[in-house]
């Protein structure tokens, strides 16, 4: 039973006349005389008019950091240094760095900007930023480029990493010119300037040669570190110091064996690219850190070691795994739109920050659900036991068609759904039936539906409604009579399923 608003009122009314009653005739406890207050009844109407005249608050700073909570930080964990195989904040405890390298910043410097920084560290929980400086190269510092714009760009990016709460690593790219020795004078000026500029900062870390390759042996590049680690030590005493590895950064069991002793915070970089790199390396790496040698990956790719081939993301879940079991921190290469598959971006993209779901690569998506957590609903299991079904894609298997004086073997190498887009990868296997040589072909690819094209490595690649159309590089095109061109391959997206005619 409910009773009516008037009613109420009598009721409330009556029941406070006969308080009042009771203090008045002394009925009250003691000599109590305090005064009895009818309550106000707060008219409903109002109370919504008066919410609606408030201005909208904007979002607390609080609830800014409640996005990044959870995740290490120079505000949280200070200045960090080593301890054995681990990298440890200011009050001993251990920290995993995980983020992005830029592309080299002389080709890329626009993403060198702040809101751009601020979205990969709010939105995506990275918390650090690699800034890539080639040294040789087009645009090199130790080449024809601008070395005084160059380091600006690097200042900037340290300073826009700091506004952001990030860690950042200046990273002395070292990769056609092999052995880092080549610019050690260059070097040793540069690591003098930028420890002395930052002498103060506890979020700057040093990467004092990217990649040593092409027979550079671990005791050129220990000499070489050596060198300069004391050009740091003279200014920054506590920074951590990342030295490369020989091979492309892989032989840490090379540093293993003969670590470098005369200094301390001192890690080791390993890079991998998951569709190259697999258990050998894995196996390289435990065995490396077990034998006692800190170890950073400052740079992997999901890809292959060419950067623009095959995605392998089931190898790339197995490294993480195995990173995050040993707490070793991990930066993903690369920030750029560059028409390559570890690029993070679609080379259709313009924007320098304020990046949508339909701006980022297979890469890309990839790397922010890993760095989010969502990878786990969308990866399952490392080893893919726990996996999420692919989306049904038709036609599944392999298919033979002859293209002109090619025939072509594709097969599906992975298969995703993108909110709701069926996605495939795929590669091809073209053989020259022509009877004789060619210097260049070209091959068309048809389907039941119209595709987009997401990436495509080792070829040039055009749509056309249903048709893919693939013609050949200046580095492939010479093929003999019945010889193979592999490693042909592309990713697509498809309203309905993908499926070969």
């Amino acid at each position: 039973m409910t009773l009516d608003k008037r009613k109420m009122r009598k009721i409330k009314k009556a029941g406070i006349a006969m308080i009042l009653l009771f203090v008045l005739l002394g009925a009250g406890c003691g000599n109590n005389s305090s005064e009895v207050k009818e309550p106000k009844e707060e008219k409903k109407e109002e109370r919504i008019e008066e919410k609606a005249k408030e201005p909208e608050k904007e979002p607390k700073e609080e609830e800014k950091e409640e996005e990044t909570s959870g995740i290490a930080s120079p505000s949280v964990n200070g200045v960090l240094h080593v301890e054995g195989t681990k990298l440890v904040g200011a009050n001993g405890e251990n920290v995993q760095l995980k983020g992005i390298s830029t592309h080299g910043i002389a080709w890329f410097p626009d993403y060198i900007n702040e809101e751009c920084f601020r979205q990969f560290h709010e939105e995506w929980k990275a918390n650090v930023i690699r800034l890539a400086m080639y040294t040789a190269e087009s645009g090199g510092y130790c080449t024809d480029g601008d070395k005084e714009k160059l380091k600006d760009l690097v200042k900037s990016g340290v300073e826009f990493a700091s506004a952001q709460d990030m860690y950042v690593i200046i990273d002395w790219h070292i990769l056609s010119d092999s052995n880092p020795n080549m610019h050690l004078e260059e070097a040793k000026a540069f690591f003098t300037e930028m420890s002395e500029t930052y002498r103060d900062a506890k979020n700057v870390l040093f990467e004092i040669c990217n990649e040593p390759n092409n027979g550079t042996t671990w005791q050129d590049v220990k000499s070489y570190a050596e060198e300069i680690i004391g050009v740091i030590r003279s200014n920054k005493e506590d920074a951590v110091i990342l030295v490369g590895t020989p091979n492309w950064c892989q032989y840490v069991d090379e540093a293993a064996a003969d670590p470098i002793t005369t200094y301390d915070n001192i890690m080791y970089t390993l890079h991998f690219y998951a569709a190259t790199h697999t258990d050998d390396l894995r196996t390289r790496m435990k065995s490396a850190i077990d034998a006692g040698l800190p170890i950073f990956v400052s740079e992997y790719g999901i890809c292959d070691a060419s950067g623009n081939g095959a995605i392998d993301e089931a190898q790339a879940n197995q490294w993480v795994a195995l990173m995050d079991e040993y707490e070793i921190s991990y930066v993903a290469w690369n920030l750029s739109n560059k028409a390559e598959s570890s690029a993070i971006l679609l080379s259709t993209c313009t924007k320098t920050s304020g990046f949508g779901e339909e701006d980022f690569s297979t890469s890309g998506i990839w790397l922010r659900n890993m760095l989010t957590g969502e990878a786990e609903n969308a990866a399952g299991s490392a080893d893919g036991s726990d996996a999420e079904k692919p989306a049904a894609v038709a036609g599944q298997g392999n298919f033979v068609w002859q293209s002109g004086d090619m025939e072509v073997s594709s097969s599906i190498k992975n298969s995703w759904d993108e909110g709701g887009t069926p996605v495939s990868q795929y590669e091809l296997i073209l053989r020259n039936t022509s009877g004789k040589s060619c210097t260049s072909w070209e091959v068309d690819v048809p389907f039941q539906e119209e595709i987009t094209l997401s990436d495509g490595w080792n070829g040039e690649y055009s749509v056309q409604g249903k048709t893919l159309h693939i013609t050949s590089k200046d580095y492939n095109g010479a093929v003999p009579e019945g010889g193979s061109v592999t490693d042909i391959g592309f990713i697509i997206k498809g309203r309905n399923g993908i499926e070969l005619l």
